[in-house]
């Protein structure tokens, strides 16, 4: 089953939704939101209470502005430029586009620098781009930011724990930012507390957290929300085999539900078996997009890891090498 967001106020007054199982609840942030595989947007007469004009079926997500079967994150021609007092401008990210649908893994496959980090973190409103336009949700990242932010989920490798709080006590922490009533608040870490095989580590500090332990909470709290997307950025560099496995098993159980996620990793065995399509990227620009087998076929490779190199050495051969210390990553 998956979750449905259409966030208030109505962009058409005169719509609403109809699911297979009925009309929707609203959720802990005022948004109405239901549960349904199939699901109807119904268009009416303002002047009439239930008086169907038009009715969509799709197997699809609702989201955000309310639009029915676009993507859930749209990225067109997006550009960041720094400027190197020696070198001049530089770019971080070179006219990048893609999108990403509901309930699919999307990889962002790069070596480092070669601009990921730098558009996941426009994606979460840290950094404006130069140009172009990113949306997530339905929501434009520099116009709206705040509905952004409540919309994603973002974890990296390195993300901090506090060494004098609980497991318990950050997951809440976090819930507590994001604005949850205190009685919905505690069923919902309960739930995920459950689900992420946690409650052994509830009154843990961070202090005498494991690796493995530190990454459960790191996730539980990008989740803590419930939001529609989640940006994971390199989540398993510096781990080892075993806590690196259980991160990727949380990760397609939340494609599983109906996620929209997005994977920063240079790691092509997570690339091969998570993602549903993958973006190469270097130097800002993307190379090559498509699924793996798609990607595997087209450059007449025998795996994407020799697709991968295939790639980034056509590039630097026919750019030069590339500019030492150029730009962040």
């Amino acid at each position: 089953m998956y979750r449905f967001w259409k966030q208030e106020p109505f962009p058409h007054q005169d719509s609403f939704f109809q699911t297979a199982s009925g009309f929707p609840n609203r959720d802990w942030r005022g948004n109405t939101s239901c549960s349904a595989k199939s699901v109807h947007f119904v268009r009416t007469d303002p002047s009439r209470r239930v008086s169907p004009t038009e009715i969509v079926e799709r197997e699809s997500l609702v989201f955000g502005n309310g639009s029915v079967g676009i993507p859930m994150i749209q990225v067109e021609n997006l550009t960041k430029q720094f400027h190197d007092l020696k070198m001049g401008p530089l770019f971080a990210l070179d006219h990048v586009s893609f999108d990403v649908q509901p309930g699919e893994i999307f990889g962002l496959l790069g070596p480092n620098g070669a601009g990921k980090t730098t558009c996941l973190r426009i994606f979460s409103t840290v950094l404006k781009p130069t140009s172009g336009r990113a949306s997530i949700a339905g929501y434009d990242v520099v116009k709206q930011p705040e509905q952004v932010r409540s919309h994603i989920g973002f974890m990296s490798n390195n993300t901090g724990i506090y060494d004098r709080m609980t497991a318990w006590e950050m997951v809440e922490y976090y819930g507590r930012l994001y604005g949850i009533p205190e009685d919905q608040l505690q069923p919902r870490l309960n739930e995920i507390f459950q689900t992420l095989q946690m409650d052994s580590i509830r009154d843990v500090l961070g202090s005498k957290m494991s690796t493995g332990m530190k990454q459960k909470v790191s996730i539980a709290r990008t989740i803590v929300h419930d939001p529609p997307v989640l940006i994971f950025d390199e989540p398993t560099a510096g781990l080892d085999v075993l806590v690196a496995r259980a991160v990727l098993e949380t990760i397609a159980d939340l494609k599983s539900k109906g996620k929209c996620i997005i994977l920063s990793t240079h790691i092509m065995r997570e690339v091969e078996k998570l993602c549903d399509r993958v973006a190469i990227i270097h130097r800002g620009k993307i190379l090559a997009l498509g699924t793996v087998p798609e990607l595997v076929e087209q450059h007449q490779q025998p795996d994407i890891e020799e697709v991968f190199f295939k790639l980034i050495r056509d590039l630097d051969q026919s750019s030069g090498p590339p500019l030492t210390g150029a730009v962040s990553p």
